[in-house]
Order: C-alpha cells, then sequence, then structure tokens
C-alpha cells in the first residue's frame, strides 16, 4: 500500500484526498542567445571538443542537476496556500 504525506509539513494524506496536491517544479538552466563573430563561427569544432572533454570528466549528476531537473511534492491543503503565497518560501 502507498502511502503518501505531505513533503513540506509531513501530514499523513490520502491516495484520493480531495485534500491532497502535487507540486511540479521544473529547473533548468536558462539558454541565452548566442553571438558568433566571423573568427569563433569559422571555428567552431574547438569549442566543440573542449565541451565535450569537459562533459566525459564530470559527474552526470551534476551535470543534469546544472542543466535539467523536475521535481515533485505531495502537499497538503494549508501547505498548497503557504506555497501559493511565497512559492520561494519568502
Amino acid at each position: 500500500m502507498i502511502r503518501y504525506e505531505c513533503d513540506r509539513c509531513g501530514v499523513a494524506l490520502q491516495p484520493n484526498d480531495h485534500q491532497r496536491y502535487i507540486l511540479r517544479m521544473e529547473v533548468f538552466a536558462a539558454a541565452d542567445h548566442i553571438d558568433l563573430d566571423a573568427e569563433s563561427a569559422s571555428r567552431p569544432h574547438l569549442d566543440l571538443r573542449t565541451v565535450i572533454s569537459e562533459l566525459a570528466k564530470a559527474n552526470p549528476d551534476d551535470v543534469e542537476d546544472r542543466t535539467y531537473r523536475i521535481l515533485r511534492f505531495d502537499l497538503c491543503d494549508n501547505c498548497r496556500r503557504a506555497v501559493l503565497r511565497h512559492p520561494l518560501g519568502q
């Protein structure tokens, strides 16, 4: 049997409870527009080799955390209201 509890305050929740809410959060790296000058555009393979080399040495979990992550939380009604009032916990 699956047991649910609020990930914020720990109160027990029922699977089909109308007081149970799901918070999904998506965090990803901002991709800004890259301006290439004539010199860097003529040598794109050099930058790609550097990126590949750095990725080969990096911890895959760290790379994922720095590029894209989806989080999911169960919330009770009280915590849902609190998160909506102050999404960043302020």
